[in-house]
């Protein structure tokens, strides 16, 4: 890869927008979590309530690791001036979409964001650019 290009500051910002709503999820659900529970085995031996269970899927099981790593993965792409696929971009916009559809007006509205930026980077990507005036 060149080193010529230049980053794209869209992607960079959708990167870092994933990092920061995983982060803010689990700050907000962590004290919630019934930690030491968890590392006694109660899901496992399936002894846990269903509140149990519904916070393990909020934040280890669900969806906070995978944005993490997405986000790094996005902003290392957009430094490094590598275009994300535009599907990556929409489909977050329908999950998100279809979660606030679910559940209403919730946490999910902060992965507009993000999947506005990686649409706007991929729309922008796309335009030719400008051809350069040569002196006549």
């Amino acid at each position: 890869m060149s080193t010529d290009t230049p980053p794209s500051r869209l992607t960079v910002w959708a990167g870092h927008a994933m990092i920061l709503i995983a982060a803010l999820h689990t700050a907000v659900f962590a004290g919630l979590a019934p930690w030491s529970s968890w590392f006694a085995g109660d899901l496992r031996n399936r002894t846990g309530s269903t509140e149990s269970l519904t916070t393990f899927w909020a934040l280890p099981g669900g969806f906070v690791v995978v944005l993490v790593l997405l986000g790094l993965l996005v902003s290392r792409m957009g430094r490094q001036g590598q275009r994300v696929p535009a599907y990556v971009g929409w489909t977050m916009l329908g999950w998100v979409v279809l979660a606030v559809f679910l559940i209403g007006p919730s946490g999910f509205l902060g992965g507009l964001i993000p999947a506005g930026l990686l649409i706007a980077a991929s729309l922008t990507a796309r335009q030719p650019a400008p051809a350069s005036r040569l002196p006549s």
